[in-house]
C-alpha cells in the first residue's frame, strides 16, 4: 500500500509540477490533437485545458504557421528526434501577448520552443510535446544591443555636421570603387568640389552661418544621389563624391546641375540671404591613375584649375 501511495505522490507531484512550472507544455498525438495543455499555456492563451483536450491544434489557433509546424512535427515524429525553433527564426508560435514590466517594449511574447517525441510504452512514437519558453527578456536585450552597435556603427562613419560619409568612411568607399573598377573595368568618376570665398561667409555672417551653408549644400547635394554614389565631406568646406558605372563626361553633367543648383539656391539665415558657388574637378578612372590616392590628386588638381579659371565651373582633369 506504501507503495503504491509513494507511486500516487509521484505522479502528483509531477502533475502539480506540469501545471505550474513556468513553460508551456503541450501533447500532441499524431492528428495533431491536444492531449495535454498546461498551466503556463492556459493563462497565455486564456483558453482553460478541459475546454480544448481532444481539439485539433490547428483549428484552435488558425494564426499557426500550419504548413511550416506540422512539417517540422513530421520530421520529428518520422526520424525520433528533438527540433527547435529559435526565436531568431521566428519570434513566436503562440501569439500570446507580453505582460512582464521590465520587457514592457515588446507586444508578444519572443519564443524558444522545443519538440519532442514521446515513446509509448511500446517503444511506439506516439505523440509530441512542445516545450514553450518565454524568452522575451534575452531577445529585448540582444535587439536592443543590435540597435546600440547599429547606431554605433552609423556614427563612426558619419560627418555629425551634415550627415554625410565622413573623410575616412568616404575615403574606404572610393578604394572599394577603385578595386571594382581594378576588377571590372567599369566607368568611374570622382569629383571633389569646395565652397568658393568661404572664409568670406564666415567673416561677414559667423560661423554659425558658415556651418548652416555646409549644411544647406549637404542637403541638395543629398538630394542629387543615386544610391549607388558614395558622398562624404572630405574637409571643412570641401566635399568629395563617388559616381559609380559614371564616365566623365556623365560626371560633369552631374556636376554641372548640382553647381547650378547650388548658385541659384539662397540660404536664408538670421534674416540674411547667403548665396554661395562651389568649384568642381573631376577625375575619372584612366590608365594613368595607379592607385586611389593619385585618382584624388587628379580630382583635386581640377579643382585647383575650376578655381583658377574664376570659380563657379567644373573641370575635367587633363592627362598632361
Amino acid at each position: 500500500m506504501s507503495h503504491d501511495r509513494s507511486a500516487m505522490n509521484e505522479l502528483h507531484w509531477l502533475i502539480d509540477m506540469v501545471q505550474t512550472i513556468e513553460v508551456g507544455l503541450v501533447v500532441l498525438d499524431k492528428n495533431f490533437d491536444i492531449q495535454l495543455w498546461n498551466g503556463f499555456m492556459e493563462n497565455h492563451s486564456g483558453v482553460s485545458p478541459n475546454s480544448i483536450k481532444g481539439s485539433n491544434l490547428f483549428e484552435q489557433f488558425d494564426y499557426l504557421p500550419a504548413d511550416w509546424l506540422k512539417q517540422k512535427m513530421e520530421s520529428v515524429f518520422l526520424l525520433k528526434n528533438r527540433a527547435f525553433i529559435s526565436w531568431e527564426q521566428r519570434p513566436y508560435v503562440f501569439k500570446f501577448k507580453n505582460y512582464r514590466p521590465i520587457t514592457g517594449r515588446a507586444d508578444f511574447m519572443y519564443q524558444n520552443v522545443t519538440l519532442l517525441p514521446l515513446s509509448s510504452l511500446t517503444g511506439q512514437i506516439t505523440h509530441i510535446s512542445l516545450i514553450v519558453y518565454d524568452v522575451t527578456d534575452v531577445a529585448i536585450n540582444k535587439l536592443q544591443l543590435k540597435a546600440v552597435n547599429e547606431r554605433l556603427e552609423h556614427l563612426s562613419q558619419t560627418d555629425g555636421l551634415t550627415q554625410l560619409h565622413n573623410r575616412r568612411y568616404w575615403q574606404i568607399c572610393m578604394q572599394k570603387e577603385f578595386d571594382r573598377h581594378a576588377r571590372y573595368g567599369d566607368a568611374t568618376s570622382l569629383v571633389m568640389f569646395d565652397i568658393d570665398h568661404f572664409k568670406k561667409v564666415n567673416d561677414t555672417y559667423g560661423h554659425m552661418a558658415g556651418d548652416k551653408v555646409i549644411q544647406h549644400i549637404s542637403h541638395i547635394l543629398k538630394q542629387s544621389l543615386r544610391e549607388t554614389d558614395c558622398a562624404g565631406r572630405y574637409g571643412g568646406e570641401e566635399f568629395a563624391v563617388v559616381l559609380a558605372k559614371t564616365s566623365a563626361t556623365d560626371a560633369l553633367t552631374f556636376a554641372n546641375r548640382l553647381r547650378q543648383k547650388i548658385e541659384n539656391t539662397a540660404l536664408v539665415f538670421e534674416g540674411n540671404s547667403i548665396k554661395v558657388t562651389v568649384s568642381m574637378g573631376i577625375s575619372d578612372l584612366h590608365e594613368q591613375v595607379e592607385n586611389s590616392g593619385q585618382w584624388l590628386s587628379f580630382a583635386d588638381q581640377a579643382l585647383y584649375e575650376a578655381k583658377e579659371a574664376g570659380r563657379n565651373q567644373c573641370m575635367i582633369y587633363k592627362a598632361k
